[in-house]
């Protein structure tokens, strides 16, 4: 039977919708773009396979979750989020900043996914900072590889390489020393944080569009998921 808070409010029917464990994270992941079922597990390797049937069959039951079919050949089916769960997105993202001024150091065992680093680029961008600045990186973080493209002012990211990319940057340190303006873009190459490949002044506009305010500089979710040595 499914749990309920006995209370007439929008926040206890959206904590019975969404509140259950792991349910946000799938809803996070889903932000990203739709999954199958493998996709979703391989990047929450910790949710037991039951639990993530059985959460994926509450968010449908809510309306937050659809499944769709792909056509032939792949003839599987995704997961993905409906118009109303969609509208999750800004909370999630907003939860995610309010979140993760806790986070600290990473723990013994945490780890730290594609689709986080997505998301993390999502949640530090400044859309005044990236006007009038077009360019598409390639971000390494050990084995994990996205790519983001800057479009006066938008952006889109997503995992895998971009061919043609006017910077690649790969992270051997942190990155929040120099997205929190600790350290400088320059200092951070010549000591070997960050290795870049293209256009060196990109790395400062990069720093620009996706900085992390003083206030949140312990950690955000740009750091929780950027701030990862390689």
């Amino acid at each position: 039977m499914k749990r309920t808070y006995g209370q007439f409010c929008g926040v206890a029917r959206a904590l019975e919708m969404v509140g259950e464990r792991w349910a946000l994270l799938i809803v996070r992941d889903l932000v990203v773009g739709p999954k199958r079922f493998t996709d979703l597990r391989r990047g929450l390797p910790r949710i037991p396979t039951n639990v993530l049937a059985a959460r994926l069959q509450e968010l449908e039951a809510a309306g937050v979750v659809r499944r769709r079919a792909l056509p032939r050949p792949a003839a599987s089916v995704v997961y993905e989020l409906t118009e109303y769960g969609r509208e999750l997105e800004e909370i999630v993202l907003g939860l995610g900043r309010w979140g993760a001024q806790a986070l600290g150091e990473r723990r013994p065992g945490e780890i730290v996914t594609a689709d986080s680093v997505i998301v993390a680029l999502r949640t530090t961008f400044h859309p005044d900072a990236a006007r009038g600045l077009r360019a598409g990186y390639e971000l390494h973080f050990g084995e994990i590889v996205i790519h983001a493209r800057v479009d006066d002012g938008t952006l889109q990211a997503a995992e895998g390489p971009l061919p043609h990319a006017d910077l690649v940057l790969e992270a051997s340190a942190p990155l929040k020393p120099m997205l929190a303006g600790e350290i400088s873009p320059a200092a951070a190459v010549e000591r070997g944080l960050v290795r870049i490949t293209g256009e060196p002044d990109l790395l400062a506009r990069f720093v620009e569009v996706f900085r992390i305010h003083p206030a949140a500089a312990t950690a955000t979710p740009g750091p929780g998921a950027l701030d990862q040595p390689a």
